[in-house]
């Protein structure tokens, strides 16, 4: 077990370092944040000392050097347009991404759960094929586009929603249904192929032979087995949920890490840019460092050959 531990947590050392990497490269490519922070009537010598004060003036190898030296000593940089370390800046908006993140887990796991098991039970019928069709449209439909159409209907249209921002819990219900429509039919179909995998198992069959009732088999036996691949791939929903966020919070105005994403691409805010992508790496890399250990003592099978 030990081993199993120690080789997974130098695998996401190894995948934090070269996404620090690329992150740093790919940011430079959209340009230099001098343009837009200067005023139209700057002059030559104005562009020249800003570049200077923002440690754009030297090659990008040696600006790497640096920002690997600050990175191993806990700082990531200020950022250039909020003017404050690009890490508080992080984390000052984190609580409001995880505000609505456990809501649509909890979403997704109330509706998308009980339709697998239902399709999976109705297996080849007009139900299965129905519930086949929302967790197709759910995994299809663009989150931004989903986003829209929402406010759209409830906001514009009907009037029982606000539009956007962060407010009280009416604020809350078209974000989270917007970031957890896909996992809704990530669930769903996960737990119906599961399903139909544990219903043909032979300590099924048994307890069928042994007269418990469809119930207890289905949501005793048949269900807690099932749900082993939905812990193994808690960690791959929870990082598409921190993701997705990116576009549900940009839709809707939402205060939290996705729209602080967003405003350093937009405004190419590099030192910015670079922590909020390097510090969701670290979130989504020990979610998963952590689902793994935990499917290691679950599953006895799981050890590092």
């Amino acid at each position: 077990m030990k081993r199993y531990i120690v080789y997974r947590m130098l695998q996401g050392v190894v995948l934090l370092c070269m996404v620090a990497t690329i992150v740093f490269f790919l940011g430079r490519l959209t340009g230099n944040p001098v343009d837009l922070m200067l005023p139209e009537d700057a002059t030559a010598e104005d562009r020249v000392s800003m570049i200077k004060a923002l440690g754009l003036d030297g090659p990008l190898h040696e600006q790497f050097l640096i920002f690997v030296n600050n990175a191993l000593h806990g700082d990531l940089g200020t950022s250039i347009r909020m003017r404050q370390p690009a890490v508080e800046a992080f984390f000052d908006r984190l609580p409001n991404t995880l505000a609505i993140i456990p809501w649509a887990l909890l979403m997704a796991m109330v509706i998308g759960i009980p339709l697998g098991v239902i399709a999976a039970l109705n297996r080849g019928n007009m139900i299965d094929r129905a519930a086949g069709s929302v967790a197709v449209l759910g995994i299809a439909m663009p989150s931004f586009w989903l986003g829209i159409l929402l406010i759209y209907v409830f906001s514009v249209e009907l009037g029982w929603l606000p539009s956007g921002r962060m407010g009280g819990p009416a604020h809350y219900v078209l974000p989270v249904i917007t970031l957890g429509a896909f996992l809704v039919a990530g669930f769903m179909r996960l737990i119906r192929s599961s399903m139909l995998e544990v219903m043909e198992s032979e300590f099924v069959k048994l307890a069928r032979i042994k007269g418990m009732s469809e119930a207890v088999v289905v949501w005793k036996h048949c269900l807690r087995n099932a749900l082993i691949p939905v812990l193994t791939l808690w960690g791959v929903f929870v990082g598409n949920l921190i993701t997705g966020a990116i576009v549900t919070e940009t839709v809707f105005a939402w205060p939290g890490v996705g729209r602080l994403t967003y405003e350093a691409v937009i405004f190419r805010d590099f030192p910015l840019l670079q922590a909020v992508i390097i510090l969701k790496a670290v979130l989504i890399l020990s979610i998963n460092l952590f689902v793994d250990i935990l499917y290691a003592y679950v599953d006895p099978r799981i050890r590092l050959a």
